[in-house]
């Protein structure tokens, strides 16, 4: 018997260590070349582990273990042969054959409306992995809606994508809500006292770590303003659609902001530097970090080189990365360095906050939630969209003056768009129209 052992591979430098989140197969299942195996969650995102070759394969580790780089976690035995149509069931007629499926589809049929199963059921009956379990929620879809056609009718990930809400729900969704809302029960009883313990995931491990570590380690201060949205609502309200159609992609508020902090981290080098033991490192380029919150955990892809990208090359980018997050398939590359974060609170109705620096880095902008407010317009009070920027910054390398420079500079350019490039248009010529 030849075995293979199938190992944890190595994903990155930093990372030692994954937890198995599930197993896409069985005990005993002959598995293919390039078959997902399992699903692992590292420090900051999840991966599958494809078979290396084909064979009958024996797990040696369970869901929720925690396994070392290169620590083994199934055998493959190469020499089982791949299972064969039995010899009557190739000389059943076909009459028979279709015969047989329309029973197997009658049984299946009032198996469901009698809410029973006819089918042995385990723990992955109707639940969805990881990464299914992602999709499904950013479409709103139960996973009591759709079959799994996974290991034991587990849902995979492939399941999901192609799961799509019923007509009937969708016309009837009011009626439904009003239904739900109607028949409403408590789950617990008043008063009650019940607690539930639930381990924690590497990547919720990892951000603990990480924050409670920038607290300690950095000289973290905040700095405030505020940016009047007024010129960028007028651009985007004139130019979204032609740029919709020529470019095919929208214009929302991050390539704006990505391009401002781009021009700004230039202006000022020690933002986009940070301390790397007794030296302090300069970058010549922008690799901006776009904080982007998963049903995981936040995490930080980067957008490389934004100083020299347009503003639809940054909306692409930022779309590409903010999808790869949902559907769990961010790799460490794509997170890997970054030399300045931008992160957006006022998406979830945040007024202001201090944001924490994504170490090494020495700074983070804080985005916040754009409010009408009376404001002082030459004299005059007039209504304005508001919005609060937060810079925190490592004062152990930037000084008070160059962090309030910064913002005021990156308050600027986002007030007057027309700045950021020349033209005989310059808004036209800013959006590549």
């Amino acid at each position: 018997m030849s075995k293979v052992e199938i190992k944890v591979p190595s994903i990155g430098e930093s990372v030692t260590e994954v937890t198995l989140a599930s197993w896409l197969v069985k005990e005993g299942d002959y598995v293919k070349l390039d078959q997902p195996l399992a699903e692992f969650e590292s420090d900051k995102a999840t991966f599958e582990l494809p078979s290396e070759v084909s064979g009958i394969i024996t797990l040696v580790a369970k869901e929720g273990d925690d396994i070392k780089i290169d620590g083994v976690v199934a055998y493959v035995d190469t020499d089982a042969a791949a299972p064969q149509q039995s010899i009557v069931d190739r000389q059943q007629p076909i009459e028979e054959k279709v015969i047989e499926k329309k029973e197997e589809k009658n049984i299946e049929q009032k198996t469901m409306d009698n809410g029973q199963s006819t089918i042995d059921k385990t723990y992955a009956t109707g639940t969805p992995s990881p990464a299914a379990k992602k999709i499904l929620d950013e479409k709103g879809i139960e996973a009591t809606e759709i079959k799994g056609t996974g290991v034991d009718g587990r849902i995979t990930k492939d399941d999901a994508e192609k799961a799509e809400k019923s007509e009937k729900l969708l016309v009837n969704s009011e009626k439904t809500v009003e239904t739900k809302t109607n028949n409403y029960q408590p789950t617990t009883n008043n008063f009650s006292r019940s607690e539930r313990v639930e381990k924690m995931t590497r990547m919720r491990k990892t951000i603990s770590r990480r924050l409670v570590a920038v607290k300690n380690e950095t000289a973290m201060l905040t700095t405030f303003n505020e940016v009047d949205m007024t010129r960028i609502h007028e651009i985007r309200a004139q130019y979204k659609k032609a740029k919709k159609k020529k470019k095919g992609i929208g214009l929302g508020f991050m390539s704006f902001f990505t391009k401002a902090c781009a021009l700004a981290l230039q202006k000022f080098p020690a933002i986009n530097a940070y301390i790397d033991d007794e030296n302090i490192i300069y970058h010549d380029y922008c690799d901006i970090s776009i904080a982007v919150s998963t049903p995981k955990g936040l995490v930080v892809p980067v957008i490389r080189n934004a100083e020299s990208l347009s503003f639809a090359d940054v909306e692409k980018e930022v779309k590409r990365l903010a999808l790869l997050g949902r559907d769990g398939n961010l790799t460490l590359q794509d997170m890997d360095g970054g030399t300045f974060t931008i992160t957006n609170g006022g998406v979830f109705g945040s007024l202001m906050s201090t944001p924490i620096i994504n170490q090494p880095q020495s700074a983070i902008l804080g985005m916040h939630k754009i409010q009408d407010r009376p404001m002082a317009i030459n004299g005059k009070v007039e209504i304005r969209p508001m919005m609060y920027l937060a810079l925190s910054y490592d004062h152990r390398v930037v000084d008070g003056k160059e962090s309030v420079s910064f913002l005021v500079t990156v308050k600027d350019y986002l007030e007057n768009p027309e700045k950021m490039l020349t033209g005989a248009d310059p808004v036209k010529s800013l959006l590549e129209i």
